[in-house]
C-alpha cells in the first residue's frame, strides 16, 4: 500500500487546525510520510501534532526537506523513522514566552513559572522520543543552535538521505 504524505510547512501555528484535522483523517496504525519545512510556531501546537501522531499509532517517516525547528522538533521526534538530508536544517533553542502589553505581576510571573515547568518536561520528551543523550540535546538547545541533517544523523538521530543522488527517491522513501 502506498503511504499518505503531508507537508508540515511554515508557521505550525497558523496551520495548527488544518494539520491536526488532516492527521485524524488518516486510518489509526497507518503509513505515512511528514515532509518537515517548517520555522515551527507554538510549542502547544507542536506538542498537539506528536500526541495526534502517537495516539493514533501511526507510523510517521518524517523528512526534512528544509528546515525542522523550534516547536516542529517535537512532532519530527515522534516521528517512527526520521530522514534528513544535507541541506536540511534544524534550529533548537529554548522556548520563547510571548504575551500580551498589559499582564499583570501576577500573570507574568504564573507563565514564568509555567514556561519553566513546561520546558523542563518538554526538553525530557524530546530527549525520549529521539533517543538521545540529554547532554548533547542541552549543549544544542542553549542558547541554541542550528544543527544540520548531517550532524544529526552523524549523531544517530535520523539518517541520512539524498534525493539528489539517490537514483529513485521515491522507492526509497516507501521502503521505509
Amino acid at each position: 500500500a502506498v503511504p499518505w504524505e503531508l507537508a508540515l510547512c511554515g508557521d505550525l501555528t497558523e496551520r495548527q487546525s488544518d494539520l491536526l484535522e488532516n492527521l485524524m483523517e488518516f486510518p489509526r496504525g497507518s503509513r505515512g510520510i511528514l515532509y518537515f519545512d517548517s520555522c515551527g510556531g507554538s510549542v502547544y501546537t507542536g506538542l498537539a501534532l506528536a500526541t495526534l501522531i502517537r495516539i493514533r499509532g501511526l507510523r510517521v517517516t518524517g523528512v526534512v526537506i528544509g528546515e525542522c525547528s523550534s516547536a516542529a522538533l517535537l512532532p519530527f521526534a515522534s516521528c517512527h523513522r526520521r530522514l534528513v538530508t544535507v541541506h536540511s536544517t534544524l534550529l533548537f533553542h529554548p522556548m520563547r514566552w510571548q504575551s500580551e502589553e498589559d499582564v499583570r505581576l501576577e500573570e507574568a510571573t504564573e507563565w514564568a513559572r509555567h514556561f519553566k515547568d513546561l520546558e523542563t518536561r518538554l526538553d525530557g520528551l524530546l530527549v525520549s522520543l529521539l533517543g538521545a543523550p540529554a547532554e548533547m540535546l542541552q549543549a544544542w538547545t542553549r542558547p541554541g543552535r542550528f544543527v544540520t541533517g548531517a550532524e544529526l544523523a552523524a549523531a544517530g538521530l535520523a539518517t541520512l538521505f539524498d534525493p539528489f543522488q539517490d537514483p529513485d527517491p521515491w522507492k526509497t522513501l516507501r521502503s521505509v
